[in-house]
């Protein structure tokens, strides 16, 4: 069996050499992401919202200074994300709890990202809180074909009213010609304890399903990324009974679905911590065709948590948790409440395209 080391090349290239040095093989390697972005609120009140609930609304002054502090701090995490292997800024990355369009335009013409010229697929979604997820794309790489939005109709036990939440986005396109989607999620919150909001979550995952389930009734072999903050684990019943997420690769069959960020609940890390408790609500999943081993299109190479040091708080009750942006009615200068995650996916780069330096 060949083993297999890495050596980086430039910006989104790395060579695997085998042991024997006979056999030089480039790759292309890019990164696609998921951040949800802690209350990304901007600091002026909407009367069509709730936005007063929002942490910024609460500042009785400064609130300017603090918005663009808290973009940017936004920002540099997501120029980072994978950058170690990638030598890039993500391809492709998912955000959540974003107020508009403004503050994510905002986001992605922060000096620490506007030189990616990233674009942007958004829709305002009914969420009482007025929180949205978004995608954020280097034009120069991902070219969306077909945007929508799906809304996820749920209802209080008792009322029967119906609870407005975020809707789910799917983007369709081609990344450097290659046809992939993205689902970007923000399921139910657990407000109200785990069991008792459980079927809210249930519910997301099986509209989940459902948009999976028509993407591959056009094409059994679609590349499928699906993202997002779930407010569920790895081994929750909405990503292992409906979803049917697999932890390990040898058991996704044609149309399955593989959650790599199992393996790491396993291992007791996580993205987001409560009560001594870490969770790892923020998953990228994908389909088979990501992990078939023939390397001419894009493949699933590895996953990730971005954890770097300086996102995390150095002391205190919350020592080793997220820094998070807001805390005690006060800006932080923080990030998140939870980490980034995020998967690197390779192609190998022809002895042709080589050649003639494409």
């Amino acid at each position: 069996m060949k083993k297999l080391s890495l050596i980086f090349l430039g910006i989104c290239f790395f060579s695997a050499l085998s042991i024997n040095a006979q056999e030089k093989r480039k790759f292309k390697i890019h990164t696609i992401a998921f951040y949800n972005v802690e209350n990304l609120f901007d600091p002026l009140d909407d009367p069509n919202k709730l936005d007063e609930r929002s942490p910024i609304m609460e500042m009785s002054f400064d609130r300017e200074n603090i918005y663009k502090k808290k973009v940017n701090n936004m920002a540099r995490v997501i120029s980072e994300i994978g950058a170690d292997i990638s030598r890039n800024a993500p391809a492709i990355i998912g955000i959540c709890e974003v107020e508009n369009r403004k503050v994510v335009d905002d986001l992605a013409n922060d000096d620490n990202l506007v030189k990616k010229d990233y674009g942007i697929v958004h829709f305002d979604s009914p969420d009482a809180r007025g929180i949205d997820v978004a995608l954020m794309y280097q034009k120069s790489l991902f070219v969306p074909i077909d945007a929508s939005k799906h809304a996820l109709k749920i209802y209080d036990d008792s009322s029967k009213e119906r609870i407005y939440t975020r809707d789910q986005l799917l983007v369709s396109g081609q990344l450097e010609g290659e046809l992939i989607h993205i689902i970007v999620n923000h399921w139910p919150s657990r407000r109200g304890g785990e069991a008792r909001s459980r079927p809210k979550r249930v519910a997301a995952a099986k509209l989940n399903k459902r948009i999976i389930d028509s993407l591959q009734a056009i094409n059994p072999y679609a590349k499928i990324f699906t993202m997002g903050d779930l407010n569920d684990n790895p081994t929750n019943t909405s990503v292992k009974k409906i979803l049917n997420a697999k932890k390990d690769k040898e058991d996704v069959q044609l149309k399955g679905i593989y959650n790599p960020m199992e393996a790491f609940f396993k291992k007791g890390l996580g993205s987001n911590a409560y009560r001594d408790a870490w969770s790892l609500f923020d998953q990228i999943m994908i389909t088979e065709p990501l992990l078939e081993k023939e390397y001419s299109s894009f493949r699933f190479y590895k996953a990730g948590i971005y954890n770097a040091h300086y996102l995390t708080n150095k002391k205190g009750r919350y020592k080793g948790y997220p820094l998070r942006s807001f805390a005690n009615g006060s800006f932080t200068n923080g990030f998140s409440d939870h980490f980034p995650v995020y998967v690197h996916i390779i192609k190998e780069v022809s002895k042709k395209n080589k050649n003639t330096g494409s």
